[in-house]
């Protein structure tokens, strides 16, 4: 009984994707204030739950997110992303895919494309893609230390196409635009005629470990649309991260 509740406090304070107070918590599972707060605690003390801005408000720890994550198969990341990305694709009219960081890489692990049979739509493929060029790859770079930023900068830079970012100056200013705009995006820098954006999905106190974006041709992802499409996609990343998260608490 003690351990099932604690499993329903961290599904509550997983799926609400933003720090929550005690008080939340106890009004969602109904448990008894006093019961409520000394599970919350305990879960504080083992560093399953974190105040970020210490005034009590509390967010998925670390500590259980590192957890999960060792053990968390794309097949499960997938699982827990793919009815998002679905409707996004839908909503969007455009092809949607989920990238994810690790071994100092980021690789394209699902794709969903738009369900218009009547819709010509690109498919980016699935597996690594450049640090310096891909918008998946880019919007997770943009939020690493700047110890890995140097090592992209500083690494080889194929330039891909003419529009490729290849010099130390280019990147360093991509990377703090950024972050000012929530969103990175790619404008033919991989293939000429294809555009995409895409937006990090940072996972509890960790950083940004996974991206969604969105990719199509160039004739309809012109700087506006990609814009939009941006400021969109920032909004399915704070989904996303809650899916993820949760999915990360039921495998533990």
């Amino acid at each position: 009984m003690h351990l099932d509740r604690l499993i329903t406090l961290l599904e509550i304070i997983a799926v609400a994707g933003r720090p929550v107070s005690a008080a939340e918590i106890q009004k969602a599972s109904g448990l008894p204030k006093p019961t409520c707060y000394r599970l919350v605690q305990t879960l504080q003390d083992q560093g399953l739950v974190e105040s970020p801005s210490g005034d009590g408000r509390v967010v998925i720890g670390e500590r259980l997110i590192r957890i999960a994550l060792l053990g968390n198969s794309d097949v499960d990341v997938r699982k827990a992303a793919a009815p998002l990305l679905k409707a996004a694709a839908i909503q969007f009219n455009e092809t949607v895919f989920l990238a994810r960081f690790r071994n100092s890489q980021v690789e394209i692990i699902h794709v969903e494309t738009p369900g218009d049979p009547g819709r010509a739509f690109v498919h980016p493929g699935l597996g690594v893609r450049p640090m310096h060029a891909c918008s998946c790859s880019k919007a997770i770079a943009a939020f690493t230390e700047p110890e890995f930023q140097n090592c992209i900068i500083h690494g080889s830079l194929k330039a891909y196409t003419e529009h490729t970012k290849t010099t130390e100056a280019e990147l360093r200013a991509e990377f703090a635009r950024i972050v000012e705009r929530g969103f990175a995006d790619c404008d033919q820098e991989i293939d000429l005629g294809i555009a995409s954006v895409a937006a990090p999905v940072a996972i509890g106190n960790i950083g940004a470990l996974f991206s969604v974006g969105v990719v199509g041709p160039i004739r309809r992802f012109g700087p506006a649309y990609r814009s939009e499409i941006g400021l969109k996609l920032i909004h399915l990343a704070g989904r996303t991260s809650g899916a993820i998260q949760l999915c990360n608490v039921a495998a533990v």
